[in-house]
C-alpha cells in the first residue's frame, strides 16, 4: 500500500510550502514545482496519482501543460484566475476539479480523495497487526485467541481504510460508498460506525484509526508482513 504521489505546480514559494507539508502530514508523497518547466521535468520522469496546478506562472501557464498531458494523470487546477472563461477551459483540457483561491485546506482534502477515486481493494485475505488479524475471507477481527464478527456494513468501512493507507477518508465518500440515501444518514452515522469498529479493535483503537477533524477517518498502521 504505498503512498499516493502528487505533483504540486505552485509558483507562491510561502503557499507551496504550507500546502507542500499540509498533504505530506495527510499521508500524501508530495513533488513541489514552483515553475512550468520544473513540472514538465518532473511529469517525464516521474508517474503520478495526480497532479494539482496553478494557472499563471512565470514561464507560463498551468493550463499548458494540462494541454501537453492530454489526460495522462488526473488534474486539479487550484488558481486564482476564477472567471467562467478560465474554469470553461480548465474543464475542457480534462480537469476533474477546478478550485478558486483562496481556499479551505479540507475542501482541498476532499476534492483530492474524490478525484483519485475507489482506493485499491486489499490483496491478501489476511492481514496481521501487532493487536489483531484481519480475515477478509471470513469477515472476522481476530485477537486474543477469540473471533469478532462486524457488521457487514461496518466490516467494509474498516476494510476501506485499511486499503486508502496512507490517505484520509472523508465522512462523505464513506456515506455515497456504504450507505447511499439509504435511511437518510449523516455523519453521525459514520462515527457509529468507527465507533464499533474501534470498540472490536480493542484498548489500542486510537493507534489505529485516526479522527481527522472535519474531514473523517485516517489508517494510520501498516500490516505487518507475514
Amino acid at each position: 500500500m504505498n503512498k499516493m504521489r502528487l505533483l504540486l505546480l505552485e509558483d507562491d514559494p510561502s503557499l507551496g510550502e504550507a500546502i507542500q507539508e499540509r498533504l505530506i502530514k495527510e499521508g500524501f508523497q508530495v513533488d513541489w514545482a514552483e515553475t512550468l518547466f520544473a513540472a514538465k521535468e518532473l511529469v517525464n520522469s516521474v508517474e503520478f496519482d495526480l497532479l494539482i496546478l496553478d494557472v499563471g506562472l512565470p514561464d507560463g501557464s498551468g493550463f499548458e501543460l494540462a494541454e501537453e498531458l492530454q489526460g495522462r494523470f488526473p488534474v486539479i487546477f487550484l488558481t486564482a484566475l476564477n472567471s467562467a472563461e478560465n474554469r470553461l477551459r480548465g474543464y475542457e483540457l480534462g480537469a476533474n476539479e477546478y478550485i478558486p483561491k483562496p481556499f479551505h485546506f479540507k475542501e482541498l482534502i476532499i476534492r483530492i480523495q474524490k478525484t483519485i477515486g475507489d482506493k485499491p481493494k486489499l490483496e491478501k485475505n489476511e492481514y496481521y497487526f501487532e493487536d489483531f488479524k484481519i480475515n477478509l475471507e471470513a469477515m472476522t477481527i481476530d485477537q486474543d485467541g477469540q473471533s469478532f464478527y462486524p457488521s457487514v456494513r461496518d466490516f467494509s468501512v474498516l476494510t476501506f481504510l485499511i486499503a486508502s493507507y496512507p490517505n484520509v477518508v472523508s465522512r462523505e465518500e464513506l456515506l455515497d460508498k456504504y450507505w447511499g440515501s439509504d435511511s437518510f444518514p449523516t455523519n453521525r452515522t459514520v462515527d457509529n460506525s468507527i465507533l464499533r469498529v474501534r470498540q472490536f479493535l480493542g484498548k489500542n483503537a486510537t493507534l489505529y484509526i485516526k479522527s481527522v477533524r472535519g474531514v473523517g477517518y485516517q489508517w494510520i498502521q501498516e500490516p505487518i508482513n507475514e
